[in-house]
């Protein structure tokens, strides 16, 4: 049987949804996960699932999948993330393709990451971000991370008060997620989908997830970077709120939970703004076009697609 699929072309910027207008992310697990035209499917014992592949910003792939090269290539062409999540979702690996063809955004974030006092000027801007009643335009890298640290302490005791579950501080253990109580197991679930959630914003906007400002040495260190910005506003009082309901099933009540949270506060905008604003305040955007050109000297750009061999360009 012959099959054109692999013959369509890949969809243009203008087809594309936004990063801000799509899904958060869409879980799934024990099934398998096949191609339909322009859309993918799910397969498991109840039934088939259709989602529309162009609306999906991170898809969570979990325990007991299977999934398709054709499946995989849809999902590539309209630049949804991938992640392949372990039990109870508390493992990350995921990639993606920029709904963008311009090198704009990354180009900025690769300046400002370069330089040291840019770098620090950046990680500033997340604090305030994070925590507007407190100006950190004074503090060194170490006193942001103090000042953090302490907010972060702050929040889960203030979060434990207000819905009653006792608290005994963070404690995560990355090879056994239920050695921890309701509300940890509950943190890091929320945390993990939220890791998922910036993955597909930052490689959605084309930028580079491993050069981060406040977190370095690592492949998603943006990514952490971008997550965190939402920690303590949405990520630990929702995790406090699921253990306070009951110790049954953290894992997926939290998913579905921060799923319907984020929806309703449309974070997937707030993301892009943000990033955006961290990043080039005023970028040159081209995202509706492909647009390639040459470096000369002084940051001249040339046309591409012509042989200068022969032109005087001074």
């Amino acid at each position: 049987m012959t099959t054109t699929i692999s013959a369509r072309p890949a969809a243009g910027p203008r087809e594309l949804t936004r990063a801000s207008d799509r899904l958060s992310f869409v879980y799934l697990e024990r099934c398998t996960v096949h191609r339909d035209a322009n859309a993918i499917i799910a397969e498991d014992a109840d039934g088939v699932t259709h989602i529309p592949s162009a609306t999906i910003g991170t898809l969570l792939l979990g325990p007991g999948t299977r999934v398709t090269h054709q499946a995989m290539s849809v999902l590539g062409e309209s630049g949804a993330a991938v992640a392949w999540v372990g039990e109870q979702g508390v493992r990350y690996y995921a990639g993606g393709r920029a709904l963008t063809r311009s090198s704009a955004l990354v180009e900025a974030q690769a300046i400002r990451w370069a330089n040291l006092r840019s770098r620090i000027a950046v990680a500033r801007a997340m604090y305030r971000l994070r925590f507007p009643d407190e100006d950190p335009a004074a503090y060194r890298r170490q006193e942001l991370l103090g000042r953090e640290g302490a907010r972060v302490k702050e929040c889960y005791r203030r979060e434990a008060a207000r819905t009653g579950f006792p608290w005994r501080g963070r404690h995560y253990d990355r090879n056994n997620f239920a050695a921890g109580d309701a509300a940890n197991q509950a943190i890091t679930a929320a945390a993990q989908c939220m890791y998922g959630i910036s993955h597909a914003v930052v490689a959605a906007l084309g930028c580079s997830p491993g050069l981060g400002f406040v977190h370095s040495g690592h492949e998603l260190s943006f990514v952490l970077d971008i997550a965190d910005l939402y920690k303590t506003e949405i990520g630990i009082p929702l995790a406090f709120d699921i253990a306070a309901e009951g110790e049954e099933d953290v894992a997926p009540r939290t998913r579905r939970a921060l799923r319907d949270r984020i929806n309703q506060t449309r974070l997937l905008d707030r993301c892009v703004n943000d990033i955006t604003q961290l990043l080039a305040p005023t970028p040159a955007h081209h995202d509706e076009a492909d647009i390639v050109t040459l470096q000369s000297d002084s940051g001249l750009h040339l046309a591409s697609g012509r042989n200068y061999a022969d032109e005087d360009l001074w």
